[in-house]
Formats: structure tokens, C-alpha cells, sequence
């Protein structure tokens, strides 16, 4: 799934690709794409003649705003957007299709239909669900180390599970979540309230940090993931934990693992990320005395 990266670097294409045509028409062949409004019919004709002012980002999601409207999009697993001249051929799993009135389309290719459509009036897209429901923007001035500490750090659940949560953090995924919690030295299954101050500060750094050289290098091209030109990210040439089972820790030397946590597949080393020690329970004699 793209995470805040890949979406990150998505809308600063598309931007560039998009914004100030006009539509003229939409095709919708996957209804069940468009979450609202219900009628695909009612989707397209709310878009016909409208303008793309700029496309913006919150989390995982992109924000198309218009000349009066916004569409909400999610990628999911596999949605990508693409531009095209009208009389290239439509490839297989195109599902929506924005028609310009200059000769060009924006296309929504999305082998496993999971990705979403959402319309909005300006400014209700923020408080409505899907958005409503997002957490604190990693990228943005309002993620500080005390917000952060603030909205986990009463928790006793596993770190790894609450930063993939999107009502607490949007944008982070299970790539980046690994490696942010490898730079900064904490074990995934820590619980968020056995964090020092100093480990929540070097957590926020590693997020940010983590984040920041990820949309520089286009994001992560894992699977199918590319951006709205069709290229691919670069930054899986420099993931330290994720998908590096095996290998030698670039900072120990020791043998990266892997384990499952949440029920994510979850990349560590074990020297750099030690598990919390126990306390020793005190035995009767150290009681006694």
C-alpha cells in the first residue's frame, strides 16, 4: 500500500500534470469506487465543467480540489493515476477516467478495486469521515515530540501497532514504521508507555527524518507502486531493516530479523533494538533485608 511517501509524491506530480485543466466529462466503470456521492451518475455530473485548482495530500489520501468541490481519493493496495492523450489505448483495470478538455485524461488504473472516491464541498472534507478520522501529519507543524508523547505515551500497547494507527499518526505504513523505529533504537513491541522522554524525542526525529528522505527520493517502489508519471521510487535502495532479512545490520554487522507484530511482518535488529528487560522480581532473602 502507498504510504505517506508514495502519496506525497503522487500529488506533487499530479500538481504538476493536472492542475488548471478542465473537465469536460467522467467515466465510471467500477462503481463501487465512488463512495459519495452513492450514484456514479450523480459523481460524474457534479465534476463536468469543473476545474483542478491543486491537489494536496492529507495522510494517505489525496485531496483534488476544484473550483467549488474537493474529491477525496485513496489508493489502497494498487490505485495509481495517470495521464494520458485520449486516443491511447485504455489499459485493463481502469476504472475511472477524468476527461479534459484539452485532449487529455486523467486515468484511475486499480487491479485490486480497493481504492476510494469521495466529493466534497470545500472545507467539509475535513470534517467528515474519511478525513475526520486521520491523526497527526507527520510532515506538518503541528507533529512535535510533545504531541506525539501526548497522543501515545498513556497507551501499554506495542508501539509498532499504534503508529500504524491512522487515528493517531497518518501516513505511516508498516516500511516506514520499521525503519523509523530502527533509527531510533526501540524495539516494536515496547509498550508506548515504557518510552523515556529522550526515546520519544529520538522516535519523533526518526519519523520525521525517515519521512523527509523518502518523499526526496520519490518514495518506495516495493511492489507496483509509481508515481503519476509512471516512474519509480528510489528509496528501497536505502531501507536499513525493511525487507532485509538476513542481511547484516548496517550500523552492528548483526543479522537483521524478522518477526511478526500486530500481525505485521516486521523487520529488526535485535542489538540496536533490544526488548525492555523485565524487572527481576525481588526474592525473599532481598526482601528481608
Amino acid at each position: 500500500m502507498p504510504e505517506l511517501p508514495e502519496v506525497e509524491t503522487v500529488r506533487r506530480t499530479l500538481n504538476q500534470l493536472v492542475a488548471g485543466k478542465r473537465i469536460e466529462s467522467v467515466t465510471v466503470s467500477l462503481p463501487r469506487i465512488i463512495q459519495r456521492p452513492a450514484e456514479p451518475e450523480a459523481f460524474a455530473a457534479a465534476l463536468a465543467g469543473r476545474t483542478i485548482e491543486t491537489v494536496e495530500r492529507s495522510g494517505k489520501f489525496l485531496r483534488i480540489v476544484l473550483d467549488g468541490l474537493v474529491l477525496v481519493s485513496h489508493l489502497r493496495m494498487e490505485g495509481r493515476y495517470g495521464v494520458y492523450a485520449q486516443d491511447e489505448p485504455v489499459e485493463k483495470h481502469t476504472h475511472v477516467i477524468f476527461h479534459f478538455d484539452d485532449g487529455t485524461e486523467l486515468r484511475y488504473k486499480d487491479v485490486r478495486q480497493f481504492g476510494t472516491m469521495h466529493l466534497f464541498a470545500p472545507g467539509e472534507e475535513l470534517k467528515q469521515p474519511p478525513l475526520s478520522r486521520l491523526g497527526l501529519e507527520p510532515l506538518s507543524d503541528s507533529f512535535t515530540p510533545d504531541a506525539l508523547r501526548k497522543m501515545l505515551a498513556h497507551r501499554p500497547t506495542k508501539i509498532k501497532p499504534l503508529l500504524l494507527n491512522q487515528t493517531y499518526v497518518a501516513g505511516l505504513g508498516n516500511i516506514y514504521v520499521d525503519e523509523a523505529l530502527f533509527q531510533a533504537g526501540i524495539h516494536p513491541e515496547r509498550s508506548a508507555d515504557s518510552l523515556k522522554a529522550a526515546e520519544w524525542r529520538r522516535l519523533y526525529e526518526s519519523i520525521r527524518a525517515t519521512l523527509e528522505r523518502a518523499v526526496e527520493a520519490g518514495g518506495s517502489s516495493i511492489k507496483s507502486y509509481v508515481n503519476g508519471q509512471g516512474e519509480m521510487g528510489m528509496f528501497q535502495h536505502q531501507l536499513l531493516v525493511y525487507g532485509r532479512k538476513g542481511e547484516p545490520c548496517s550500523r552492528c554487522g548483526g543479522p537483521i530479523t524478522k518477526t511478526v507484530v500486530g500481525g505485521r511482518g516486521t523487520h529488526i535488529c535485535l542489538r540496536c533494538q533490544p526488548p525492555r528487560r523485565k524487572r527481576r522480581a525481588a526474592t525473599a532473602g532481598e526482601l528481608s533485608n
